[in-house]
């Protein structure tokens, strides 16, 4: 097809003033270009790169700020009136290869009800709403949203052909929302992108086609997930975090497309788990959280108040699990973590034992032959350093521990440490952050010690103010060798792809 740009739906209906109030009418440019949307998140607008874009015919935009200034109108589908909020776009998020960009909303919209995104594709000849604030065929700026019906002809990749039964996509209805609509449920299938514009207003009238072409968007759920999680993840009180864990609580696995989760525990005793994203963009690791537990109300207390480490392990037959180790020295295994909770409580070593109360740091990695992330490596408060092996069979026994490193003064300054796969080794690495800022990697640690070392920060580096570090499978997700950095006045970084050379480049992904 080689339509123009789809800049109301003419031949429409005007909808009425309760119906799609998620509809959004963007000013770009001060009447520069006129495009619709839809509201699929309290602060992201669902709509068409091509209304950013330099040519519309060529819909590629750059993430950040919209080149002109852009105005949103939303909830109010009678422009008339004052019903709805209007909002200034601060930054549009585009689709890599798709005519669909986010766009970000200065503040959130209070009242509206955003759209569903489907999670299905529609079927060829199944019938689909379209609407827009764009040209009818006898008004040239109408003041109402309009809306059509319009069959599905063909359903391509990444994009849908659909004909309008007795109306046409015309200019102002770019961006504008696809519906599927069932059950007293609506949900958004494509946006709009190129039509013929046959019986739209300026029209030539020897032009009657009423095809247009949709961006689909009913695959990219997750993205559109990730997208609008975003302002969320940096809002939390991260100066607060204090333990990290990770691993596949959510789901997924090493190679898949979900990512590794990352569990937090703050200061407040609340826990929560970050759902690790479907993308390779290291600037949002996460797209969606859970709260695993609540702060303790007033008067009350919380058994995760007294939780000194925290680590993410795998025990098999499911979702990772997590070890945590307590101020009275008990050591409890949750054998799975997923959305829900904790699941599959087992005692590791028992409370007020004079044993525990002396392990300083305790990091979970796959350092025997038991290929499950399950074997135990702790720090103690007298420098010696033991390793105790599928902890998930043996407990934490004595007749099981491997003693690493004798008692010294040198490993008394291990600040944190945390089990990665930063070498290509048959076992895990571990990464150890010292009290005056260096990092150090050790590869390959197995039952039978460390073997080398690599310096990957020096000393008296800017990591003397890491404060929480942890690693885990948040980029690629082919191996644990990503580390997340929560520093002293609260911004988190993200290293990918640290190895034996160093931790590279370093990404803010909370300032």
């Amino acid at each position: 097809m080689t339509g123009v740009p789809a800049y109301a739906v003419a031949g429409g209906t005007a909808t009425s003033g309760g119906a799609y109030t998620f509809a959004v009418k963007l000013d770009i440019g001060d009447g520069k270009r006129s495009c619709s949307g839809a509201l699929v998140d309290k602060q992201w607008v669902l709509t068409a790169a091509g209304c950013f874009a330099d040519d519309p015919k060529n819909p590629k935009v750059t993430e950040g700020a919209p080149k002109w200034k852009t105005t949103a109108t939303v909830g109010r589908t009678d422009l008339s009136g004052s019903a709805g909020t209007v909002a200034d776009v601060t930054q549009v998020v585009p689709y890599p290869g798709r005519d669909v960009v986010m766009a970000q909303l200065a503040k959130p919209v209070s009242g509206i009800t955003p759209v569903t995104v489907a999670a299905s594709p529609p079927a060829q000849g199944e019938e689909l709403k379209v609407i827009g604030f764009g040209r009818t065929a006898t008004e040239w700026v109408p003041d109402k949203l309009h809306a059509a019906a319009f069959a599905v002809d063909a359903v391509q990749d990444g994009k849908l052909e659909i004909t309008g039964k007795s109306a046409a996509v015309c200019k102002g209805d770019t961006g504008g929302p696809a519906l599927r609509e069932s059950g007293g449920r609506v949900e958004v299938v494509a946006v709009n992108s190129t039509s013929w514009q046959g019986g739209c207003l300026g029209t030539d009238p020897a032009e009657t086609r009423t095809g247009a072409v949709d961006a689909r968007v009913d695959d990219l759920g997750a993205w559109v997930q990730q997208v609008r999680y975003r302002p969320v993840f940096a809002a939390a009180p991260w100066a607060k975090a204090t333990h990290l864990a990770s691993g596949y609580f959510t789901g997924g696995s090493a190679g898949g497309t979900r990512h590794m989760d990352m569990i937090v525990r703050w200061n407040d005793a609340e826990v929560t788990l970050y759902q690790g994203a479907d993308d390779k963009d290291p600037r949002h690791p996460f797209a969606a959280e859970y709260q695993l537990a609540e702060p303790p109300k007033a008067g009350k207390t919380s058994i995760w108040q007294h939780a000194k480490q925290i680590t993410g392990a795998s025990f098999g037959g499911g979702t990772d699990g997590l070890v945590v180790r307590w101020g009275d020295g008990e050591l409890t295994q949750y054998t799975h973590v997923d959305a829900k909770g904790f699941h599959g409580e087992k005692q590791l070593a028992k409370a007020k034992n004079t044993t525990w109360p002396h392990a300083t740091q305790i990091t979970a990695g796959r350092y025997s032959a038991n290929q499950q992330r399950d074997d135990l490596l702790v720090t103690w408060d007298d420098g010696h350093v033991t390793l105790h092996p599928d902890i998930d069979n043996n407990a934490v026994a004595d007749k099981a521990q491997k003693v690493l490193v004798n008692k010294n003064t040198t490993w008394t300054h291990a600040t944190q440490i945390s089990a990665g796969e930063f070498t290509g080794k048959k076992t895990m690495d571990l990464l150890v952050r010292w009290s005056d800022g260096e990092a150090t990697l050790y590869p390959g640690v197995d039952t039978a010690g460390f073997h080398g070392e690599s310096n990957v920060r020096p000393a008296k580096s800017y990591w003397t103010n890491a404060t929480v570090m942890g690693a885990g499978a948040f980029v690629a997700n082919e191996r644990a060798n990503d580390v997340i950095v929560r520093w002293a006045k609260g911004p988190v970084s993200l290293y990918p792809g640290v190895d034996a050379a160093g931790t590279h480049a370093e990404i803010k992904i909370v300032e």
